[in-house]
C-alpha cells in the first residue's frame, strides 16, 4: 500500500519524504490556506520535493470552470492530480480532464456507487472519506470494503482506492488489510505509525545495557 501525507506543510513534506515513506502528497484549498502562501507556489514546491502524485483541488463547482483551473494546475509539474468533487459537473470535468492526460483525484466520496462512477469517468484516485463517515455513526471502513470488492470484480477498473479522513493508526491498519492502494495519513498520524512501546522499552533496554560496558562503536 502506498502512503500519501495529506498536508500542505512543506516542512513537514520535507522531513517525511526523507524516510523514503512517502509515495505522494494530497492538499485541499483548506490545507493550503492554512500556509498563508499563494495556492500555485505552494503546490509548486510541494511537487519539487515529491516524486509521486501531487493533489491539487480545484476550486470551481461548474465544468467549464473546473476544466479550466484544471489545465492550469496541470502546468505546474507532470506529477499534479487534478483533485475535483464527486458531483455530475465534476464527473464531467473528470473525463475530460483525464483524457487530456493528467491524472484525477475524485474526492468527497461517501457511497460504493459514487465510486463506480468516478471510474467510468476515467478517475486515476478515488476518495472515500472514513473519519467523516464514522463522524455521523457509519462505518467508513465498510465503504473500503465495498468499493474494493466492486472494483476487483472489472479487470478495466484502474482507479486507485485512496483512502482520505484517516484519523488513527487503526484506519491505516484495515484499509491495507481490505487490499486499499492508498492512504492519505496526516503527518502526526502517518509518525504514529512507527509507534510501540514494547520498541521503546526494548530499546531503551538495550541502552542501558550498552552504557554498562563503557564502550562505544565510533
Amino acid at each position: 500500500m502506498k502512503f500519501f501525507v495529506d498536508t500542505a506543510d512543506i516542512g513537514e513534506i520535507r522531513d517525511l519524504a526523507e524516510t523514503g515513506l512517502l509515495d505522494g502528497v494530497t492538499t485541499n484549498p483548506s490545507l493550503v490556506a492554512k500556509t498563508g502562501r499563494d495556492f500555485i507556489d505552494v503546490i509548486k514546491e510541494i511537487c519539487s520535493v515529491v516524486d509521486g502524485p501531487v493533489s491539487a483541488e480545484v476550486a470551481a463547482t461548474d465544468y467549464q470552470t473546473m476544466v479550466d483551473e484544471g489545465k492550469k494546475l496541470a502546468d505546474i509539474a507532470d506529477n499534479v492530480a487534478i483533485k475535483v468533487p464527486l458531483t455530475m459537473d465534476g464527473l464531467k470535468a473528470c473525463r475530460t480532464i483525464s483524457q487530456s492526460g493528467s491524472m484525477v483525484n475524485v474526492t468527497l466520496c461517501f457511497s460504493p456507487v459514487q465510486a463506480l462512477l468516478a471510474a467510468k469517468a476515467g478517475a486515476s484516485f478515488i476518495s472515500p472519506f472514513v473519519g467523516r463517515l464514522d463522524d455521523i455513526g457509519h462505518d467508513g471502513m465498510e465503504l473500503i470494503e465495498q468499493i474494493v470488492d466492486i472494483y476487483e470484480n472489472y479487470d478495466t477498473i484502474t482507479t486507485e482506492v485512496l483512502v482520505a479522513s484517516i484519523r488513527h493508526p487503526m484506519h491505516v491498519v484495515e484499509a491495507a488489510r481490505l487490499g486499499a492502494d492508498v492512504c492519505t495519513v496526516p503527518p502526526d498520524v502517518l509518525r504514529k505509525l512507527a509507534l510501540h512501546p514494547l520498541t521503546d522499552k526494548g530499546l531503551a533496554a538495550f541502552l542501558a545495557d550498552w552504557e554498562k560496558t563503557g564502550q562505544s562503536i565510533l
